[in-house]
């Protein structure tokens, strides 16, 4: 059969049809497309304290990057050219410079986050920290960097000025090492760190004080960190009993030295041995002695050289060599130091290391904590006591590990 055609009338009508189908898609099509665009997540949201173009900021707020509506996956931060430590929340929404803002520098700051359908934002800053009034610095640490100390060796962090807000400083100051330990303020410009028992033998510790940008006063901020790194040695304890005379010298729990010895006097206080727990501080060949109160044509004057000196106080006590060898194991007779026979004297002067418990007994004077470094003479309570975090009630930032 032959396909009839439709008439003229019925091919316009079904065009017109045709075209108004086309024409309900292309909007449908094109109301689609829009409803896909509006349901596009937002980027994420990233904010960066203190904001760009800050200039006085004060250094002890630290640097903190948020994010809303997505996680933070890069926070680069530089201090002049120096990168600076910090660190995620779990949730890696927020980051925090770990310690505060070095003072009188500029910073620049970028930061990337990721939000859902990995829609990502990029934030950069540039901002500048205030020049204090005046600056703390540290003065001096010990023990020095790359020392070889002995068991009972504290850390003395000395400054330069005195210090108003311990607590801020303490928190600064981050002890890693082997033990459990804390931290003393023995005066407004010094701060001693002393483990709760003996260094394990062969430990690695490193002391940081974190002091770039801490406050420590008004208008007083700290001007830059120290870092110290110690090794502790073998374990030598030397037991001084001054009744008995004798000295005896253990290394790692075993018997190196019997030594014959003489104490203090004790006609006088200064002339009296101090009993406790000393630490050898430092040593000399020779060191010049000279009698405390008294000048030159005094009865009991002295100015001498004395051989293979090992300082243990700050009131002139040394283990040290003389040749007084008739009283040592028999009777004291010196003034104050323990006197040893020249051999054995050096013997210890060139085995002793810095922070060596020298352990003294049987004299009527005691030995006081804050004389040279008798640290060990308080009890582990008693050295809590002197924490500026402990007294907060906050802990440490030292940790052991």
């Amino acid at each position: 059969m032959t396909p009839r055609t439709p008439p003229p009338a019925a091919r316009t009508l079904l065009a017109g049809l045709l075209a108004g189908l086309l024409a309900v898609l292309l909007v449908a099509c094109s109301a689609l497309v829009a409803g896909c665009a509006v349901r596009v997540p937002p980027a994420p949201r990233i904010t960066i304290t203190p904001a760009s173009g800050a200039v006085a900021v004060a250094p002890e707020a630290g640097l903190v990057v948020r994010a809303e509506g997505g996680r933070l996956t890069s926070v680069l931060a530089f201090a002049g050219r120096d990168p600076v430590p910090g660190a995620f929340d779990p949730a890696h929404t927020v980051w925090r410079s770990s310690w505060t803002l070095r003072p009188g520098t500029q910073y620049v700051v970028n930061a990337v986050a990721t939000g859902s359908q990995s829609v990502t934002a990029q934030v950069a800053a540039r901002f500048h920290t205030l020049t204090p009034h005046h600056e703390l610095a540290v003065a001096s640490v010990v023990p020095s960097d790359g020392e070889t100390v002995g068991i009972g060796m504290p850390i003395v962090v000395t400054f330069t000025r005195p210090v108003e807000d311990r607590a801020a400083v303490e928190r600064a100051l981050e002890v890693r090492g082997p033990a459990e330990g804390a931290w003393h303020w023995a005066s407004s410009t010094q701060v001693v760190y002393r483990p709760r028992k003996w260094w394990p033998t062969g430990g690695e510790v490193r002391v940081t004080a974190h002091l770039a940008g801490v406050r420590a006063a008004p208008g007083t901020y700290g001007a830059a960190d120290r870092s110290v790194a110690f090794t502790v040695g073998r374990a030598m304890i030397s037991s001084v009993d001054a009744r008995t005379h004798q000295m005896v010298v253990r290394q790692d729990g075993r018997v190196v030295q019997r030594m014959p010895i003489s104490a203090g006097m004790a006609t006088t206080r200064e002339y009296t041995t101090t009993s406790g727990i000393h630490l050898t501080m430092d040593r000399g060949n020779p060191v010049r002695m000279v009698s405390p109160g008294r000048d030159k044509g005094d009865p009991g004057y002295y100015d001498k050289l004395i051989d293979y000196a090992v300082r243990i106080s700050n009131s002139g006590e040394y283990v040290h060599a003389l040749d007084n060898v008739w009283a040592q194991g028999r009777v004291n007779v010196s003034h104050g130091c323990v006197n040893v026979g020249p051999d054995q004297a050096r013997w210890f002067y060139e085995h002793a290391l810095r922070g060596d418990p020298v352990i003294v007994t049987g004299t009527t004077r005691d030995l006081e904590w804050n004389n040279g470094w008798g640290y060990w003479q308080l009890s582990w309570p008693r050295w809590l006591a002197g924490s500026a975090l402990r007294q907060d009630g906050a802990e440490t930032p030292s940790t052991a590990s």
